[in-house]
């Protein structure tokens, strides 16, 4: 028996191996099987599939998929004042990754969990900076790590008042989370990305964003 599969893992899940089993939308690719890894929290698992190469040649390949949910970040700022709201937190991944101390700056994000994207982001935005969002726009969804990971990510961006946080901040204490809020000029984040002192993608993508597109296209670095 196999937590996950037959038995129920620590979140009471099962049949995890039957994901990605009955894709149909492809062609050329015919999945064969489907093994989970481990799921201890989140899940690994790995697809063996047949591809019709272009040439019109089939091969049997592997690949490992780690599945963590869908998730949402949101960029808030403040036109008025020019400013936008980050985090900063402790991302362990890349510290043993060659991040120096592994603290980065961050748009708040989160997973799902069930939610919708925009309540999902609302959520998040309110427990990691104390701040209510406003009409949130979305901007895009996308594959942050394709190669191997199944995460779509909804970028949103959002106003915040000039008022203080309403809730307090810090992310969940219960989970971990010890985060910092940082209200930085749109001009000096943007200049992060360039120095490295922003090292986040999704952080990047929505300052980029925000300077040719979004509320700030009409600031120039």
């Amino acid at each position: 028996m196999t937590a996950g599969v037959d038995t129920p893992d620590r979140r009471g899940r099962t049949g995890l191996d039957r994901h990605g089993r009955d894709l149909t939308g492809n062609p050329r690719v015919v999945i064969r099987d489907v093994e989970v890894l481990s799921c201890d929290w989140y899940v690994l698992r790995r697809t063996t599939f047949d591809y019709r190469h272009s040439d019109g040649h089939w091969s049997r390949q592997q690949r490992e998929t780690y599945d963590r949910g869908d998730g949402a970040t949101i960029l808030l700022y403040d036109t008025d004042r020019e400013t936008v709201l980050l985090t900063r937190q402790f991302r362990l991944p890349a510290y043993v990754n060659g991040h120096p101390d592994g603290m980065l700056v961050e748009t708040a994000a989160g997973l799902l969990d069930g939610d919708t994207p925009e309540e999902a982001v609302r959520r998040e935005a309110a427990e990691e900076t104390g701040y209510a969002v406003g009409a949130a726009e979305r901007v895009f969804a996308v594959y942050m790590s394709p190669g191997s990971v199944t995460e779509r990510l909804h970028f949103f961006a959002a106003s915040y008042q000039d008022a203080g946080p309403t809730t307090a901040t810090g992310g969940i204490a219960a989970e971990g989370e010890d985060i910092t809020v940082l209200e930085l000029p749109f001009r000096e984040a943007l200049a992060m990305t360039h120095t490295g002192e922003i090292a986040d993608a999704k952080t990047i993508m929505l300052l980029q964003w925000a300077a040719l597109n979004g509320p700030f296209g009409h600031i120039r670095p």
